[in-house]
């Protein structure tokens, strides 16, 4: 494969070539855009809510969320800022395929999806996510956990939303998309970010102590600030809303992964210079991401 230039994500790097939106002037909460996360199942609620919170605590202006109906009316209270929608869930306690058209109809209205935190793997969740993604139109999307099952049988599916998908996997969910021993994917993970990109058309971001962000054409960011403290349960759905609350404040992909991923490290470090190198938690992330933000646009003190 031919080598690339990595480029460096930096706090320089994305203040000056990738600003985010200028919302000072005010404006209505729609302006900054509205976020859907679909996720969560009986056993593991709390995806969806991290990811939730991540995605306002990151700016978008309105929030949904759709779950599993056993799990609904205790979102709706531990997240007061949003809509939740509960749908009827299969007998392993994961949001059903038959809720396909009510989700597409709902994703279809929003500027934003995340799709996947919390979900199982298995054939109910990728007729769910097959089903969607035969429906949605136009509407940027993170891919995470369990909705990246099966995406290595539908390519088809995935270029037709080309230029709008960003897909966050681990090392572990890269080998099963690749169909390759762990090891391999280890050893190179950038070449193998590299050939899903292209092959899925999608913005990838290959998650590891350094984070390669790279767009189907083969560009590739590296952001490398990440601490060993981010390593924790949870912590990846955070990523996920803060990759989505930025699509749906107007980012493209591109950026908006690497926004997310550089806002998520940065908050990990900030945790990390309080609390020490492991054991804080990935509810206490979303919390120190406006902040950081605000530093780099100006609007606070550091």
């Amino acid at each position: 494969m031919i080598p690339v230039k990595t480029t460096p994500v930096t706090a320089a790097f994305l203040r000056d070539s990738h600003p985010l939106p200028d919302h000072a002037g005010g404006g209505s909460k729609e302006a900054r855009g509205r976020v859907l996360v679909v996720g969560g199942c009986v056993s593991v609620p709390g995806a969806a809510l991290l990811a939730a919170q991540a995605a306002l605590r990151v700016g978008a202006g309105k929030l949904q969320v759709a779950t599993v109906r056993s799990v609904a009316p205790a979102m709706a209270l531990l997240l007061p800022e949003a809509m939740v929608m509960g749908f009827d869930e299969t007998g392993d306690g994961d949001i059903g395929p038959a809720a396909a058209p009510a989700l597409v109809k709902a994703t279809n209205k929003v500027s934003g999806l995340a799709l996947g935190p919390g979900m199982m793997t298995g054939d109910d969740t990728k007729g769910l996510i097959a089903a969607m993604l035969e429906g949605i139109d136009g509407v940027p999307m993170v891919l995470d956990a369990g909705a990246l099952d099966g995406l290595a049988d539908w390519p088809e599916l995935l270029h037709r939303h080309e230029g709008r998908i960003v897909i966050t996997p681990h090392t572990g969910e890269m080998a099963h998309l690749l169909g390759l021993p762990i090891e391999e994917i280890e050893a190179d993970k950038l070449a193998h970010a590299r050939v899903v990109a292209a092959r899925l058309r999608c913005v990838v971001v290959m998650k590891g102590s350094g984070t390669e962000i790279v767009a189907p054409d083969g560009e590739t960011w590296e952001y490398t600030g990440g601490t060993v403290g981010l390593a924790t349960s949870g912590s990846g759905d955070v990523l996920a809303g803060l990759i989505a609350g930025l699509l749906a404040r107007g980012l493209e992909p591109l950026v908006a992964a690497a926004w997310g991923v550089f806002l998520h490290g940065e908050a990990g470090g900030r945790l990390m210079r309080r609390d020490g190198g492991i054991g804080f938690l990935a509810r206490e992330l979303p919390g120190e991401v406006p902040a950081i933000m605000g530093m780099l646009c100006g609007n606070v003190d550091a």
